[in-house]
């Protein structure tokens, strides 16, 4: 093992990545057990519209939660950041007849976050839930129920695999409610298939990283991984401090594909549902020079001959199940790229690990 790779090794924020699966996996065998869930389904069971809500990534693990929410219940579900029913309350519907708010926190702390709780809670007197991976939080004491992934807990600033779990905890939820046993036991499989593969994901992206340099990155995703897009963007954001951009898949071809160079790497989440239609856009983006990474269940010939890096999960599973392992590669993007520029992840510049405001 070089150096490089041992001083890499002594980052919180590089263990904590490499640590997603056996996380997954030890949070998801807690939820079966957690009496917390059970009465959050028994108490939940007349609701039929749900909001959650959170702050920076957890505003991007909001949409995909709530995504996933929809298309494991069929209710209607959204997202809002935690500032926005407090400057426009009008936006949250809050008086929406069978509402269920959701908050999300890893530190349980976050300032906007537990004030949008008690407005919800105190104000609209809206039922909440909070998820965290804290104990004996203010967002525990402001909520009618709490979720706990202590497991997902992090040293470090930047939120990798609490972003993960808590999006599982989520979807373990969602398949509780509507009593979809076959969904869950495809998350457990997800995580124990997904573990022996995170070492590998990681030399090809330290490899990549090693032989480029870009000066703008894009994600791209459609419905579900949307909100995966954007979380990937912001992985790449904060611990690399480079310029970085989201779009849905096929909106990038209207307009935003103005950017594309030799210099633009683009990567892309592809689903099963939309697969033709994605793979048609990153044909298109690698015609006019752009650098491509696919990450995808089972890759087409299409995808491998257009791509300058492709990962296959390869899963017997849904699109939705896929959404956690789906953001590691763009954790390890950014941590790398990071790295090369000589910055520090565990420390990024201009972040601290919570937002508390006086």
């Amino acid at each position: 093992m070089d150096t490089k790779r041992m001083n890499v090794q002594r980052s919180a924020t590089f263990e904590e990545i490499l640590s997603e699966p056996v996380v997954w996996r030890t949070a998801l065998h807690e939820l079966r057990e957690d009496p917390a869930i059970a009465r959050i389904v028994e108490e939940s069971h007349s609701r039929t519209e749900w909001l959650f809500i959170g702050c920076g990534t957890s505003f991007y693990l909001a949409e995909a939660a709530a995504n996933s929410w929809t298309l494991l219940t069929g209710q209607r579900a959204r997202a809002l950041p935690g500032s926005e029913p407090l400057l426009f309350p009008e936006l949250a519907l809050a008086k929406e007849p069978n509402l269920q708010a959701v908050v999300i926190s890893r530190s349980g702390k976050t300032s906007e976050a537990l004030r949008a709780a008690k407005v919800f809670t105190s104000e609209f007197h809206v039922p909440t839930i909070g998820i965290t991976c804290a104990t004996n939080t203010p967002l525990e004491k402001i909520c009618d129920e709490t979720i706990r992934i202590t497991a997902a807990d992090e040293k470090s600033t930047v939120m990798t695999r609490s972003f993960t779990s808590m999006l599982l905890a989520l979807q373990h939820l969602a398949a509780r409610t509507v009593k979809n046993e076959a969904y869950l036991k495809s998350l457990e499989g997800m995580a124990a298939q997904f573990a022996p593969q995170i070492e590998g994901i990681a030399e090809k992206i330290r490899g990549f990283v090693v032989k480029h340099d870009f000066e703008d990155y894009v994600f791209l995703g459609q419905g579900p991984f949307h909100g995966i897009a954007r979380e990937a963007s912001l992985k790449v954001m904060e611990m690399s401090c480079s310029y970085s951009q989201v779009f849905h898949a096929l909106e990038f071809r209207h307009g935003p594909k103005a950017i594309v160079s030799a210099n633009t790497c683009l990567t892309f989440f592809l689903s099963e549902n939309g697969y033709q239609a994605e793979e048609e856009v990153l044909g298109e983006m690698a015609e006019l020079g752009g650098v491509i990474i696919a990450i995808c269940n089972r890759a087409s010939e299409h995808v491998r001959r257009n791509s300058d890096l492709v990962f296959e999960l390869g899963f017997d599973a849904p699109d939705v199940a896929r959404l956690a392992p789906y953001v590691v590669p763009a954790q390890l993007l950014g941590f790398f790229t990071g790295t090369k520029k000589n910055l520090d992840p565990d420390n990024p510049k201009n972040l601290t690990r919570v937002v508390i405001l006086d």
